[in-house]
């Protein structure tokens, strides 16, 4: 642990804290009548025109929904399509087949519930059209989608007496038009002047000085690595992903990617507390995020360190990249299962098993430290509604969030969207280690094996889409499997969400008393992150002590997995 570690660190996160509460305003500008980028308004204008939208036209939960759901439902479709048919389509300069039905089905999946669980490496499996046309649009679409929702949520705090939660269509062009396109542009541009390859050309065999002939791979990479990071879509242009010299190939680009897979989800806590006209509540939130973060990286990278002296070497370098060292590796891994993100630039099953156990956790707690775009606020909402319930329980008065009632239909909803997540990994895993042909799948044997399960689940569960590659996923099984996990958990939280916000926009506001609950302060802060906690660790625990941390024990005394 050098010096010059400590202070990368120390300034990755003085970056990421001070952007955040700019970017915020902007975001939550965009969504305000006085819209801060003015010259994109005819943009804005113009392809209401050309689709039909009427902007002003607001949706009550359920419309809204429906939209959410056939916007979805064509994605998939269209992905699903582009792989299977991509033999017989353009910009295939490899001539690459179309894709197995049941890959090409978790891959749309995937792509469509902003998770990119990726059981095929790009390079060898996907032709450029489908890289852009599908799964880049998909990035785009994915992440304004959960934007669009996070907004639908904030309005429904906020208004009184109202069934309508605002336009998902109009919601989706903002967000597209003035967040994620400028950014992207702009990052892209960054990324290929650091050396991101950007290209049409057909891939290069090059004669070795070992005499052997070896392939390099191209293509139009650093415009879907730009927008993946950003949107915190994950997934990867080429199979090794951010561990590729092509996709990530020096030490700014390895930061600045970094930074973009937290940017807007940071940045978005501060919108939301202002969309909610309640800044306090918005930094409130963020202390909470901010604080689990910071505790993870912590403890992920002291294992790490001390793990290679209690094994007698320097440091652990298996699985690592030499050129962006154990710090930044650590780094990557904890901001990326933090982000519903799912980038790596190092192969997270040669992490050591506490370090494994963070990434799982953060995945585990439902991606809301600091989440996806959009979906890592509406994630933690839930969290905060369990936390208010709890509070009123304790006092013995009706919950109440920011002056609505929280009464019945909306803790019924809540506790929807907080056990699916939860359900679909346990049940999942179980099903895996049970049924011989998906246990095969398994290639390391003891607790990393059940470690590698757990995780694979957890990432679909929490539309995450990393892996502890040590387990053969591109089967009949986990292709569909997880497929129905990513599905089921990402539509299973949206709509508990969208139900809550439609029942709290019907509602009035209420008086403050002596006894109202303030979502904010340390009190508040307190209670949510035992609330966090807690629900992780009576759910999970279990797995955990029987995967990675009887690794971790096994492993001091001499066994290795």
């Amino acid at each position: 642990m050098g010096r010059h570690d400590v202070y990368q660190a120390i300034f990755y996160f003085a970056v990421l804290f001070g952007a955040a509460p700019f970017l915020g305003r902007y975001i939550a500008g965009v969504f305000s009548d006085n819209k801060p980028v003015q010259f994109l308004e005819p943009v804005e204008t113009f392809l209401y025109k050309c689709t039909g939208i009427d902007h002003k036209s607001e949706m009550h939960w359920t419309r809204y929904l429906v939209a959410v759901l056939l916007l979805n439902l064509w994605g998939l479709i269209a992905v699903f399509a582009l792989q299977i048919f991509q033999g017989h389509l353009p910009f295939n300069p490899q001539h690459l087949k179309g894709v197995e039905p049941l890959l090409a089905f978790n891959t749309a999946a995937s792509f469509v519930t902003n998770t990119n669980w990726q059981a095929y490496s790009g390079e060898s499996t996907l032709s450029y059209l489908v890289q852009m046309l599908g799964l880049t649009v998909q990035n785009f679409l994915s992440a304004a989608t959960a934007m669009g929702v996070m907004l639908a949520l904030a309005r429904g705090i906020v208004r009184r007496n109202s069934g309508a939660l605002g336009n998902f269509w109009s919601d989706i062009v903002k967000t597209t038009l003035y967040i994620l396109l400028p950014l992207s542009l702009v990052f892209a541009l960054v990324l290929v002047g650091q050396g991101v390859v950007q290209t049409f050309a057909p891939y290069h065999t090059v004669h070795t000085l070992a005499e052997t002939d070896q392939v390099i791979p191209l293509g139009p990479a650093a415009s879907q690595i730009a927008i993946k990071q950003l949107g915190t879509n994950g997934g990867g242009f080429f199979g090794v992903n951010s561990a590729h010299p092509f996709e990530n190939p020096t030490p700014l680009s390895n930061f600045l990617e970094m930074l973009a897979i937290l940017l807007i989800p940071a940045a978005q806590v501060f919108a939301f507390g202002k969309l909610i006209n309640n800044k306090k509540h918005g930094v409130a939130l963020f202390g909470v995020m901010a604080l689990v973060l910071l505790v993870g990286f912590g403890v992920a990278w002291y294992s790490e360190v001390s793990t290679a002296h209690h094994i007698g070497v320097g440091q652990l370098m298996e699985g690592k990249e030499q050129r962006i060292g154990v710090m930044n590796s650590v780094l990557w891994e904890t901001v990326t299962t933090a982000a519903s993100n799912g980038s790596v630039n190092c192969m997270h099953d040669s992490m050591s098993p506490i370090t494994i156990l963070v990434g799982m956790f953060n995945i585990m707690l439902g991606e809301v430290i600091f989440g996806g775009v959009g979906c890592g606020v509406y994630g933690m909402i839930l969290f905060v509604l369990l936390t208010v319930f709890l509070v009123g329980l304790m006092v013995g008065r009706t919950p109440e969030y920011l002056g609505k009632k929280l009464e019945a239909r909306e803790i019924r909803w809540m506790m929807a969207g907080l056990l699916i997540p939860n359900l679909s990994i346990l049940i999942g895993a179980a099903i895996a280690l049970t049924i011989p042909s998906a246990a095969a799948s398994i290639l390391n044997p003891g607790p990393h094996g059940l470690s590698e399960v757990a995780y694979a689940f957890s990432s679909a569960a929490g539309n995450n889409g990393s892996a502890l590659a040590g387990l053969n996923v591109n089967t009949p099984f986990y292709n569909v499997t997880l497929a129905i996990v990513m599905l089921l958990c990402r539509f299973g939280v949206l709509i508990p969400v969208l139900a809550i916000a439609g029942s709290l926009a019907r509602k009035n506001a209420v008086a403050e008393s002596d006894g109202t609950f303030h979502a904010d302060g340390m009190m508040f802060g307190a209670i949510l992150l035992f609330s966090i906690l807690i629900v992780g660790a009576l759910t999970f625990v279990p797995m955990l002590l029987l995967g990675p941390v009887s690794e971790h024990f096994l492993m001091l005394s001499g066994r290795l997995f």
